[in-house]
């Protein structure tokens, strides 16, 4: 099923279980099928609270937490690296750039719907990169980072996932804060 597709199943289908518990994916192997999952029950965990916050909501920091635009901003750009690495490519300038910049909140500052856009090419990138994995290279050696610290293509697809579901879940936490404190929007 196309990521659409999937969307439109997703947001439309408030009484389905969990995506995992939905079946398997086409296209998508047994042994990274739970990280596909994760991918899409990220985008379904997200998109309805983030889209109901303004620009200015998005970037307050409440109580030295990261603001949901950080959040955002770096679920796109960490599964964007950390895919990169899985393919076993080095990052690239324009990545390093976009890191340095994920906790600043743009002129004019980025709205939900933007930053919701980069999470979705992010999402799909990560399910076609993962529909492309051969099985065969899942225990591969991979290297993270300047350090070089090592894992595998299997490691990297399934943190990618996870990363990307704890701060959907930050999001979630913060935004259902900012609403309780009714702050203008």
């Amino acid at each position: 099923m196309s990521l659409p597709a999937m969307k439109n199943q997703i947001m439309t289908s408030t009484n389905l279980p969990e995506v995992w518990l939905r079946g398997p994916l086409e296209g998508v192997e047994q042994q990274v099928m739970p990280a596909a999952h994760v991918f899409l029950q990220v985008l379904e965990d997200l998109e309805p609270i983030a889209a109901t916050l303004s620009p200015s909501q998005l970037w307050i920091e409440v109580g030295g937490a990261a603001s949901v635009g950080f959040h955002l901003k770096h679920i796109a750009g960490s599964t964007d690296r950390l895919l990169t690495y899985a393919r076993g490519e080095n990052l690239t300038q324009v990545q390093k750039a976009a890191l340095a910049t994920e906790k600043e909140t743009g002129s004019p500052p980025a709205t939900a719907q933007e930053l919701i856009r980069q999470v979705r090419q992010a999402v799909e990138s990560a399910l076609n990169q993962i529909r492309k994995t051969q099985v065969s290279t899942l225990l591969s050696p991979r290297e993270v980072g300047r350090a070089k610290l090592p894992t595998t293509v299997l490691g990297l697809l399934f943190h990618a996932a996870e990363h990307a579901q704890r701060h959907a879940g930050q999001i979630t936490t913060t935004a259902k804060i900012l609403h309780g404190l009714q702050l203008p929007r």
